[in-house]
């Protein structure tokens, strides 16, 4: 498998693969607690903490996984009225300003790591750095960056060829 391979791969399932095994720990997790909490008439403090940050990851990395498929939410009324080359522009304008938005959050949820790591925070439970969920939030915006400058270069590409731009998948494709 080459390196071209693996990076196409990566692209076209890289969410998907980071996915997969965050929700299985999340549904572990929460199946054990229940578990342990009703059968055993004992909880614990880390597995209510370790579901809540894998949640707050999958959070993040679905919405770069809803950008690469144009699969969140837009009010897209009159986009079926208009035609192939106002369609692309009204979506490449949506892009560039999501894009100004995600650089703003990513600058300013980096901050908060940076300080969670400048002073050593812990979460209460598990003892480890909070630093390490804090991070979810400017992953998560940085892989929305790449996503939506693929999506961008895809239209323009699109729309100099003269095709359809990509409309992305509906709720139940």
């Amino acid at each position: 498998m080459t390196i071209r391979n693996i990076l196409h791969n990566i692209d076209e399932n890289g969410e998907r693969w980071l996915l997969l095994p965050i929700y299985a720990l999340i549904v572990i997790t929460i199946f054990m607690e229940v578990f342990r909490r009703f059968a055993l008439s004992y909880s614990s403090i880390w597995a209510e903490e370790i579901a809540r940050y894998a949640f707050i990851y999958v959070s993040w990395i679905g919405a770069s996984a809803a950008i690469k498929e144009r699969a969140h939410i837009r009010i897209d009324l009159i986009l079926p009225f208009v035609g192939d080359r106002i369609r692309a522009m009204i979506m490449i304008f949506g892009d560039l300003v999501t894009i100004v938005l995600a650089v703003l959050a990513f600058w300013w949820s980096l901050e908060s790591v940076l300080v969670s790591l400048k002073f050593g925070s812990v979460t209460h439970g598990l003892q480890i750095s909070l630093a390490w969920f804090l991070a979810a939030v400017p992953l998560g915006f940085a892989m929305m960056l790449v996503r939506l400058i693929q999506s961008i270069i895809r239209d323009v590409s699109d729309l100099k060829a003269g095709r359809p731009i990509y409309q992305g998948k509906t709720l139940f494709d």
